[in-house]
C-alpha cells in the first residue's frame, strides 16, 4: 500500500471551478491506476472518475462525465481531478485512492487498497 494525499478543496460557488490534486508517498502515483471518488453527509462513497496506471485511459461515472476531467502529471506525479460547473450537489469529501493498473468492467471501490483522507469541497452561494 500507498499513502496518499489530497489537497485543492475549499469553498467554492456554484457555476465555479476546482482542481483537485493527488500524491502518493513511496512510489510514482502515475504508475498506479487512480480513482477520485466522493462522499457527501449521510450518503454511500461514490466512484467518479479512474485513469489507468501507465497509460492515459480515463473512465467516468455518467454523473460526472462531461463536467470532471481527471488527468496525470508524470513530471510531478500527480493525479488531478478537474472539477467543472460546479454545483450544491457536489458538495462532499473527495478521495483519491489507488488499485490495479488497468481497469476492466465495472469500476467499483472494492478494487482500490489504497486510500487518502479526503479533501472537503464545499459548493454554495
Amino acid at each position: 500500500q500507498v499513502q496518499l494525499f489530497e489537497s485543492g478543496g475549499g469553498l467554492v460557488q456554484p457555476g465555479d471551478s476546482l482542481r483537485l490534486s493527488c500524491a502518493a508517498s513511496g512510489r510514482p502515483i502515475t504508475t498506479l491506476g487512480t480513482g477520485w471518488f466522493r462522499q457527501a453527509p449521510g450518503k454511500e462513497r461514490e466512484y467518479l472518475a479512474a485513469i489507468s496506471g501507465m497509460t492515459h485511459n480515463t473512465y467516468y461515472a455518467p454523473s460526472v462525465r462531461g463536467r470532471f476531467i481527471i488527468s496525470k502529471d508524470n513530471a510531478n506525479s500527480l493525479v488531478y481531478l478537474q472539477m467543472n460547473n460546479l454545483k450544491p450537489e457536489d458538495t462532499a469529501v473527495y478521495y483519491c485512492a489507488t488499485g490495479p493498473r488497468y481497469f476492466q468492467g465495472k469500476i467499483t471501490q472494492t478494487l482500490f487498497d489504497s486510500w487518502g483522507q479526503g479533501t472537503q469541497v464545499t459548493v454554495a452561494s
